[in-house]
């Protein structure tokens, strides 16, 4: 390995950067505008999912073959995605992006059948709903010790019985990556359709999110084919690590929002005669903001670029998720803070960024970088 290999660049490439401008675009004129509405709404934009598939996000990684542009997977170019459209929205980015997680994950572990299932379904011109299905209802959710299980039956079927929590679209998504234990600990996912039998949902309401639209999933005596399996080659450790990196940018695109709302309003807000940000406290809490986002969001690009050379990111990964629950939460709520009492009301975005920052810790697995 040459010294050049070690070195850490943070420069995009000339097709990062033209992307991030698109996605930058779409997440202000788009989702920035709504996001109040929405909240208020307790629901999507009219037509913002359509508008999403001309981003092109799910054909990036569908090989040419499978009727995709072949660019491949890369955690990096899917953490500056998340990032940009969670600045416009972190609902509607999860939204937007939870079927692009179902692709990656069958690219990166599925059999041939699958990818060509999840690439006819997902990789079209509509926009198709499709999530992962790794988190459980409970205290201290594990997911190499999952509840939810899958026996193997003397034909080669699985027969799964358990319950999920948080997955978007529940009974409007066409194909759900369903992860259950078969047995001895070992955690495996499975293709499944949302038309099988034994599957029922209820929608669930949460403090913040509330315009995606998220269900607790209760599978009963469901009965899969051999073929819904993933791969042997399926890595927990892995998946696990990039569902981390993506909760991560989450974070970082939120509180990019806070930052770049507070600066202007502190210094055009006036008392005493004078703006805010003259206050010694009110620039070093500005000032902690900046420090804090900035740190995190060099964790979570390293973390995606030691994804990205196949290298083990599982260190890396939980310290950048560990720092955007932490520091998420601190921004979300110092932006409050500089708000004073206007903070506390729904004239202000910083309310909603709060509450959507206080998700962080309940996001595992429902996106992949």
């Amino acid at each position: 390995m040459s010294s050049t290999d070690l070195l850490f660049d943070l420069t995009p490439t000339e097709e990062q950067q033209m992307s991030r401008e698109v996605v930058r675009r779409f997440a202000r004129e788009e989702m920035a505008v709504a996001a109040r509405a929405a909240d208020e709404a307790g629901a999507l934009p009219a037509g913002f999912l359509r508008k999403t598939v001309d981003l092109g996000l799910n054909f990036m990684p569908v090989p040419e073959a499978l009727g995709g542009v072949g660019a491949g997977r890369s955690p990096v170019s899917n953490v500056l995605t998340i990032e940009d459209l969670a600045c416009g929205d972190m609902s509607m980015a999860i939204a937007a992006l939870a079927p692009l997680s179902v692709i990656n994950c069958v690219m990166d572990y599925g059999t041939d059948g699958q990818k060509e299932i999840v690439s006819q379904a997902l990789a079209t011109a509509e926009f198709t709903p499709a999530a992962m299905a790794l988190m459980e209802p409970g205290i201290g959710f594990d997911a190499r010790r999952l509840n939810t299980r899958a026996v193997l039956q003397e034909d080669g079927s699985y027969l799964l019985n358990g319950a999920k929590s948080m997955v978007a679209f529940g009974p409007e998504a066409r194909l759900l990556l369903v992860f259950a234990d078969t047995g001895e600990g070992v955690t495996q996912g499975f293709l499944v359709s949302r038309d099988t039998a034994g599957i029922a949902f209820e929608q669930e309401d949460y403090m913040g999110l509330r315009p995606l639209p998220l269900y607790a999933m209760t599978l009963r005596d469901v009965t899969l084919p051999a073929s819904a399996r993933l791969t042997a080659a399926f890595d927990l450790k892995r998946m696990v690590s990039l569902g981390k990196i993506a909760t991560a940018a989450l974070a970082v695109g939120t509180c990019q929002a806070v930052l770049d709302y507070v600066v202007p309003y502190v210094n055009e807000r006036i008392a005493f005669g004078e703006p805010i940000a003259n206050r010694q406290a009110v620039a070093f809490m500005v000032a902690d903001i900046a420090t804090e986002l900035e740190g995190l969001r060099l964790m979570v690009y390293r973390a995606a670029a030691q994804a990205e050379r196949g290298l083990d990111c599982t260190r890396i990964a939980f310290l950048a998720h560990r720092n955007a629950i932490k520091y998420g939460m601190r921004i979300g709520t110092d932006g409050v803070q500089l708000l004073g009492g206007h903070g506390f009301t729904r004239e202000h975005p910083v309310e909603l960024w709060y509450r959507n920052l206080r998700a962080l810790a309940s996001l595992d697995g429902m996106l992949l970088a």
